[in-house]
């Protein structure tokens, strides 16, 4: 498979803080899934590569304003999970994008994001098309989450999905591997981050 990085789109799905670094509010649930991929390292040589290619970069952090009340009053499941660790709020350390993966002059900065799904709240889409986007490379955080919801609906929408499975980490190593073995095949191409820089050029 060769991908054309002019039409090719790498989205870094919440490499922040509060994830990725340690003293981050959810780090501790994260770290053995990251160590297990080695995701960190593997993103960089991703971005690396593709930085080279010319494909495009884009960073999608999740943000709230301090109280969360973009959210409604009752939120539950996962969203409940980021209020009451008081995690991802605007302007906070560890809100930020973590240094390793911050964005470099001209790489575009998804805004918006405050729900699971990065197309749903925010202006991914009208940027993809803008740019004559085709294929979407997707990495970050969770595995079985955000990653795997705006896979899905990259699927609907009509992209090329690439899912960069050493890329990505959740908050337990079953449901990372249940979502790579038996999720991502369905709505993607998995592949790990050597495959997808070999593809790129």
């Amino acid at each position: 498979m060769q991908i054309d990085p002019n039409t090719t789109a790498v989205v870094l799905i919440e490499y922040q803080n509060d994830f990725a670094t340690e003293g981050g509010g959810l780090h501790d649930a994260v770290r053995p899934v990251m160590e297990k991929t080695g995701m960190l390292a593997n993103t960089a040589l991703v971005v690396e590569a593709a930085r080279a290619a010319g494909a495009t970069i884009m960073h999608a952090p999740i943000t709230f304003a301090e109280g969360y009340n973009e959210l409604g009053p009752h939120p539950y499941g996962i969203l409940k999970g980021v209020v009451d660790g008081k995690v991802f709020v605007k302007g906070t350390w560890g809100a930020q994008i973590i240094d390793e993966l911050a964005p470099a002059e001209g790489e575009i900065l998804i805004e918006g994001k405050r729900g699971l799904d990065t197309f749903a709240s925010t202006n991914l889409d009208f940027i993809l098309r803008s740019k004559g986007i085709k294929t979407i490379a997707l990495g970050g955080f969770l595995t079985n989450c955000c990653v795997e919801s705006t896979m899905r609906s990259g699927y609907e929408n009509g992209y090329q999905v690439i899912t960069l499975s050493d890329c990505v980490a959740a908050t337990s190593i079953e449901e990372h591997e249940n979502a790579i073995t038996y999720d991502y095949p369905m709505f993607s191409t998995p592949m790990k981050s050597e495959e997808f820089v070999s593809a790129l050029g």
